[in-house]
């Protein structure tokens, strides 16, 4: 089957949502299981923002495919792949929350604007909390197409604050080879986006000078 049809079969997405779950049924058995190494709480939340980073990649990968390879049918997974970048996300602030901060709400408030790796980190979280808030087709027609286009670009603000949350927090470890690879790979996609609104700015500009 072509891989355009493929992508338009009626399970094409509920087979997404269970791929996209399995990341979380892993690290839930893992910790059922005892197999999340001698710091359980530690490797959790850091493999849940390992996930929202892999999730936010594949988000912004959808157009670029989408346009390069000509299948138009890819356009139907970037919401869903969305909202699990926000899923992932919220996944990893409520281990920080537990796990580092017993969910006490004051300390909390002291911890984010102290460090700030934390703080960049919420900042994302709270600027994803608006595109997820407006991923549905009523949230697109109450903003008006123009609007919720230049409301969802904040996605853009919201990788590089996760690439800066990342940097940050492997800093203390000198550690910065994934930074990179993800680092490259988000700079890449967003690169491509860039390519593209300069080209279509020039387009007409281009066109009418050689018709002159």
């Amino acid at each position: 089957m072509p891989a355009g049809r493929a992508f338009m079969h009626p399970l094409a997405k509920p087979a997404l949502f269970v791929l996209a779950l399995l990341p979380l049924a892993w690290l839930v058995w893992g910790a059922a299981a005892d197999k999340l190494g001698a710091n359980p709480a530690e490797y959790l939340e850091r493999s849940l923002g390992d996930w929202t980073l892999r999730f936010l990649c594949l988000t912004l990968a959808v157009t670029p495919l989408r346009v390069i390879t000509g299948t138009a049918a890819l356009a139907r997974f970037r919401r869903m792949l969305g909202l699990f970048v926000y899923f992932y996300a919220a996944l990893h602030l409520l281990a920080y929350a537990w796990f580092d901060m017993g969910f006490d709400l004051a300390e909390i408030a002291k911890d984010i604007p102290k460090r700030p790796f934390i703080l960049v980190g919420f900042l994302a979280f709270v600027l994803l909390t608006p595109l997820a808030a407006t991923s549905f087709n009523r949230a697109v027609k109450a903003l008006g197409a123009r609007r919720w286009q230049a409301l969802h670009r904040l996605v853009y603000l919201v990788a590089g604050l996760a690439i800066l949350h990342f940097f940050w927090m492997r800093a203390g470890k000198n550690d910065f080879a994934e930074v990179a690879v993800y680092a490259a790979i988000l700079a890449l996609l967003l690169g491509w986006r860039l390519v593209q609104a300069v080209r279509k700015r020039r387009g007409p500009g281009a066109a009418a000078a050689r018709r002159a």
